[in-house]
């Protein structure tokens, strides 16, 4: 059986004329960070056993921004970076203040709980939430009928929490303190105080598996005998095939890979107190018998890289390490047991929850995945670089105001700098598996990659295609300025004179 023919008829099914009580739950576990590539899914067997072989698992899942800020922005509002305007994790960035907060009321939280949905947020939102320049903790996104913001980027201990508006300190007590824990404490809490004549819309930010990395005391010696994977991409001097960025000297040393090795282990640790909310939520879900009628999604807001291309640790890259996330729902008319092919992006996340709730999604750039059979699709990934961050005073780069965040424990390799700025197309077709990147560096640098024939991306063929990528070039100028309905046109389906002509060109 095709794995989403159970899925035909969603929006029949879902129709604005259904009662609210019997409209579907929707529960979101989002993590922070975790890669897919590089196998971040193998410690969470509870989450695989309860929602893969109860669902089905998207094998083509990307983020369209490989950093927090921008790819939250486009989960939240169902639009691309360019149209959501939030660029990258600083305020400048649209990452939190005034004008963020204008941009939150076009997203999926308030038009769900104006069709009325009980709502709850608890965990990280974005990365300069409750800071005095983006409006403090008593500033409340709008939507949310129970609020529980982390304020700032991802901690496990020592955090200030937005309980509704009012600051919550917490400390370093595992029991009291663990945010982890304490997202799936809260929402336990949140359902046994639900309003049971309303449908729910739980959204649950984890900090794991992101930095600084800090496992639950009892999984704290778990994998000790892991390491990074070794992929053919793995701790790779690029040389000059790939952009500026990439090339920050050579391959990784012992020292730096030794602390990368060490992370990857603490990054699969944490996600073991993620496993543990998986299982319990489920578990409640089902004693309050309201599993039958609930979506449960578990995803992530972009993958991570652990020595590949010779970078030591992060995201931000256009590359399959960075950009494929994990994806699993389960639900209603949700094939069981079925791994699919079809491309689902950030960008869907709102356009699913509406949806599942009978609400028209037309004006958004993404389109739901339930009753998707499609596995043809062209999609933007794209990101704007930031300079000026957390550099170490022994790295060479100290004081320039160009990198951000290069440790000398890793060898000084930064993870961001200003110009590392790109958009990218990816392409799926039954004969096309593609990447291709146009930096906006001094070079103008392309990259593009057959992922047929590469999967690992080792092989730059844009110098030897020249200009047979002219159609490529083409396409994506597009595709970067779309919005809406116009994002959904640009598919194997339309030959290139359609678009040539095309009235929102």
């Amino acid at each position: 059986m095709n794995s989403f023919m159970l899925l035909l008829g969603i929006t029949a099914i879902f129709g604005t004329s259904l009662a609210k009580s019997d409209r579907p739950n929707i529960v979101m576990v989002l993590t922070d960070d975790q890669d897919v590539f590089l196998d971040a899914m193998t410690p969470l067997v509870k989450t695989k056993k309860l929602l893969g072989e109860q669902g089905t698992t998207f094998s083509n899942a990307f983020v369209n921004t490989p950093i927090c800020c921008p790819s939250r922005a486009t989960f939240l509002t169902g639009q691309y970076m360019h149209n959501s305007g939030a660029f990258n994790n600083s305020i400048v960035g649209l990452c939190g203040g005034p004008a963020w907060q204008e941009k939150e009321k076009e997203g999926f939280a308030p038009k769900l709980q104006e069709a009325g949905y009980q709502t709850l947020y608890a965990g990280k939102y974005m990365n300069m939430y409750g800071l005095p320049e983006a409006g403090g903790t008593e500033q409340v996104p709008v939507g949310w009928d129970s609020w529980y913001g982390l304020v700032g980027n991802s901690k496990f201990y020592n955090y200030t929490l937005s309980v509704n508006g009012v600051a919550e300190k917490h400390g370093d007590n595992y029991e009291d303190d663990y945010f982890t824990d304490l997202v799936h404490r809260r929402a336990l809490e949140f359902l046994d105080n639900r309003d049971e004549s309303k449908p729910l819309l739980m959204v649950l930010g984890t900090p794991a598996s992101h930095a600084p990395f800090t496992p639950a005391p009892q999984y704290a010696n778990e994998f000790a005998d892991m390491k990074a994977p070794r992929i053919p991409s793995y701790n790779v001097d690029v040389g000059d095939t790939k952009h500026w960025f990439t090339r920050q000297g050579s391959s990784l040393s012992e020292p730096a890979l030794a602390e990368v090795d060490e992370i990857f282990r603490n990054r699969w640790r944490t996600l073991l107190s993620v496993d543990d909310m998986v299982e319990s939520l489920i578990n409640r879900l089902e004693e309050e018998e309201m599993l039958d009628n609930t979506y449960f999604i578990y995803t992530s807001d972009h993958g991570y890289h652990l020595g590949e291309f010779g970078m030591p640790i992060d995201k931000r890259q256009p590359y399959e390490f960075d950009i494929r996330i994990p994806m699993i729902i389960r639900g209603p008319t949700i094939a069981k047991n079925v791994t699919s092919k079809v491309p689902a992006l950030m960008v869907d996340m709102a356009p699913t929850f509406l949806d599942i709730a009978g609400i028209p999604t037309d004006d958004l750039d993404g389109v739901s995945v339930l009753g998707r059979m499609e596995e043809e699709r062209r999609f933007l990934v794209e990101y704007s670089g930031e300079g000026g961050e957390g550099v170490d005073k022994d790295c060479p780069q100290w004081n320039t105001g160009e990198f951000s965040w290069c440790k000398a424990e890793l060898d000084c390799k930064c993870q961001d700098t200003f110009n590392n700025t790109y958009t990218c197309m990816r392409s799926f077709s039954a004969v096309e598996d593609s990447m291709f990147c146009k930096f906006e560096d001094n070079e103008s640098f392309e990259e593009f990659y057959d992922l047929t024939e590469d999967p690992y991306q080792l092989d730059n063929l844009a110098p030897l295609l020249g200009e047979e990528l002219e159609e490529q070039r083409l396409i994506m100028a597009q595709l970067a300025k779309c919005a809406g309905q116009n994002c959904q046109q640009y598919n194997f389906k339309k030959n290139l004179l359609s678009l040539k002509h095309s009235k929102f060109v």
